[in-house]
């Protein structure tokens, strides 16, 4: 199953960037319904919602067996992905609505989604049973065996039988990780007393290994009970969104339903108001993947956690961690968000499938940070240095107490020509998007006039959005633009006109960008209503869809494909490049006929460029080392069987950790250039120590990365 991402991607006001749930937001709790007109609500909200997207949708979806299909399949997968709750045999008797599920929803009716909610309800009460045996008698970790932990790779239970089994083994990987984690904290103790010549008893009494395995298996069994209880917690209402939410999702993965609570959660998101640790969530499969960090941030600052990390446990201060296996983005949120300065400790799995537990103290965020900021790069030439984290924009009613990114990229590059720079880099990794509108005067700051980036509608044609600034250009000197995988939406309609004027070099870690080519646009149902609609049902909350596409002005669309470097640098994650091609049914990709537009007059070598860079990149001892370490990421990720035989999992685990010793070089500074912070900025700072302090940290990150160094070298080559 590919992941399914909670993005938030609109575009009214032009909004096409996306991002998902952050920590930062309340849940609004509605208000109690009998369960009769919960019931009717239910056909209420799937006839609106249907009505609106065969309406509404850029290519709607056709209701027919296809159809039917892929809610069958999508549904089970989503709902267990795991594995750990139904049997095949459920399965096979679910199969019985295969073929009707897409006459059920024409009908608005729920056969297929209340047979199953039978099914789970009670599978859900053999796993208690389940667990609680297993959890009753120690664990033997000198029987050689084994567990796989890659869902994909799992088969349904045959049988209760295997079930049972499936569970035995899973939990004892849990125990046996805490058991290792614990033996290896009382060896650190004693080893540290013994240094400071304390006596054991001033340590703490000394567990036997029975002792400690008896301790993670409560451990365990305590994070289990409270999966249990926040399963037994989740409601009808819950269930029937996460359904509705997989209908909507056959037509596109950016068209979404959302509860009134979830879209006040959405607008407090898009709204800047950020308090919190500072990261957004999506779920994946059953997990909470983080899926960008917020600059500035309290995370962003620690340094820990990163963009495709796995948040499995959540503990506050030196509490008990909470288990967050099959937890939705919102309960999520409400372990991990707190009041400023206390601490949450994150136990997080890494892409090479490491543990380790990341402290954060939780804080308001630095909005300053999310803005714009620039930096001079001294490498024998000043070059100037951009990093713009989204594509912001003032949607104040009266415009005037908000920034744009475009004004502030404006002043950025006014401020560098003022320090003579001879070249300059827009850092647009990790950049989700944001206002298509800001993107267009953007691409202005860089190009004399011409079109920017076309848009389709389903039943308005192509339109084709210019740069009307009269001809301004606010800096012709040479440009690179720096991508990632995470770069999408406004970020890529950047890079594709940059790409396709030949106005500059586009540099990224990957083969290319996200690859999200579409605008969303949000609909209130409360504003369709049908004859079966009455007062006491509302709200019905709101559905998301994408209305239009949008396309590079030489025609081609950056769905799928994204935008493809100029010059492609080696990458952590270069073997599993993730972006909207790996999500659940994506729209396709075409074109359209170009736009007319004239490249630059002084388009940069770009086969003399390309060229000099590889022979840089296979001189490079830090890319020498991405690249060792992206194989050893390829590997840690294709070997999910685990090992349940104590000696080799250690042995496994000490070996890890030995090989990664060789990077550490990676968290140095790059020799052989300066950083600098701008002459205007020192002057605004200087009577700012906590702002000159977050500046001072934004610089030395330039300076250990070895993607703005190669930047800054393709720059110098530049006319």
């Amino acid at each position: 199953m590919k992941p399914r991402l909670r993005i938030a991607l609109f575009a009214i006001p032009a909004i096409i960037g996306f991002t998902s749930y952050i920590l930062l937001s309340s849940r609004c709790a509605a208000a109690p319904k009998s369960e009769n007109v919960n019931n009717k609500k239910e056909a209420v909200v799937l006839d609106i919602m249907l009505r609106i997207l065969h309406n509404a949708h850029f290519a709607p979806a056709e209701l027919n067996d296809e159809f039917s299909h892929k809610v069958f399949t999508t549904y089970l997968k989503r709902a267990d992905y795991n594995k750990k709750i139904i049997l095949q045999s459920d399965v096979d008797e679910l199969k019985q609505d295969y073929d009707k599920i897409d006459d059920q929803v024409r009908a608005q009716t729920f056969e297929f989604f209340n047979r199953s909610q039978e099914i789970f309800i009670e599978r859900i009460a053999d796993d208690k049973v389940y667990v609680a045996e297993a959890l009753a008698q120690p664990f033997d970790f000198t029987v050689k065996e084994s567990v796989e932990l890659d869902p994909e790779k799992m088969s349904y239970a045959k049988d209760k039988a295997e079930m049972k089994e499936n569970w035995r083994k899973y939990l004892k990987y849990q125990v046996m990780v805490r058991f290792v984690d614990a033996k290896k904290e009382q060896t650190d103790a004693i080893a540290k007393a013994d240094s400071l010549k304390k006596s054991n008893d001033e340590v703490k009494k000394i567990k036997t290994d029975a002792e400690l395995e008896a301790d993670a298996r409560a451990k365990v069994k305590k994070t289990q009970d409270e999966v249990f209880e926040r399963l037994a917690k989740v409601d009808r209402q819950d269930r029937m969104i996460s359904y509705l939410n997989v209908v909507a999702g056959i037509f596109d993965p950016h068209t979404e339903f959302f509860n009134p609570a979830g879209k006040d959660d959405f607008d407090i998101a898009m709204s800047g108001q950020l308090e919190g640790i500072g990261a957004t969530l999506q779920e994946k499969d059953g997990y909470i993947k983080v899926s960008s960090i917020v600059s500035g941030s309290p995370c962003w600052k620690q340094g820990q956690l990163k963009a495709g990390d796995l948040i499995i446990k959540a503990a506050q201060g030196d509490k008990e961690p909470v288990d967050m296996a099959g937890m939705r983005v919102e309960d999520a949120v409400k372990l991990i968000r707190g009041k400023k300065g206390t601490e949450v400790r994150l136990t997080v799995k890494k892409p090479d499938n490491s543990i380790i537990v990341i402290p954060i103290i939780r804080d308001v965020i630095i909005l300053d940070e999310t803005f714009a900021q620039s930096a001079i790069i001294d490498k024998d030439k000043k070059i100037g240095y951009i990093r713009l984290p989204g594509f912001y924009a003032d949607f104040t009613k009266d415009k005037t107490s908000g920034r744009t990114c475009s004004e502030d990229v404006r002043k950025e590059l006014e401020k560098l020509k003022a320090e003579k720079v001879t070249g300059v880099i827009l850092d647009l990794r990790d950049n989700g998007g944001g206002s298509l509108y800001e993107v267009i005067k953007m691409v202005g700051l860089f190009i004399p006039q011409g079109p920017v980036v076309q848009v389709k509608s389903r039943l308005q044609g192509v339109s084709v959005y210019d740069d009307k600034d009269g001809g301004a250009v606010v800096y012709d000197g040479p440009l690179v633009v720096l991508i990632n995988e995470n770069s999408a939406s406004a970020s890529e309609i950047l890079a594709a006109a940059i790409q396709d004027y030949k106005r500059g070099v586009i540099v990224g870690s990957s083969s290319s960008t996200f690859g999200k080519g579409s605008v969303q646009n949000f609909y209130d149902l409360d504003d369709y209503p049908t004859q079966s609609t009455s007062s006491e049902m509302m709200p019905l909350g709101s559905i998301k869809v994408t209305i239009q596409k949008f396309y590079r002005i030489n025609g081609g669309s950056t769905q799928l494909k994204g935008v493809v470097p100029d010059v492609q640098l080696p990458g952590y994650y270069s073997f599993d490049e993730q972006g909207e091609k790996d999500l659940d049914y994506p729209m396709p990709w075409d074109q359209i006929p170009a736009a007319p537009y004239k490249t630059w007059k002084d388009a940069p070598d770009y086969t003399k460029i390309k060229k000099n860079s590889t022979s840089r990149i296979a001189a490079s001892g830090s890319f020498g080392l991405i690249s060792q370490k992206s194989a050893q990421l390829k590997r840690e990720k294709e070997q999910t069987m685990e090992s349940l035989y104590l000696a080799d999992f250690n042995a496994s685990r000490e070996a890890l950790k030995e090989e990664n010793k060789k990077f550490k070089p990676l968290e140095e500074p790059i020799k052989g250039w300066n950083i600098i912070m701008l002459e205007s900025d020192k002057l605004v700072l200087k009577s700012d120590t906590s702002k000159m302090a977050r500046k001072s940290d934004f610089l030395d990150k330039i300076k250990k990365d070895p993607y703005i160094n190669e930047a800054a070298n393709i720059v110098k080559e530049q006319k």
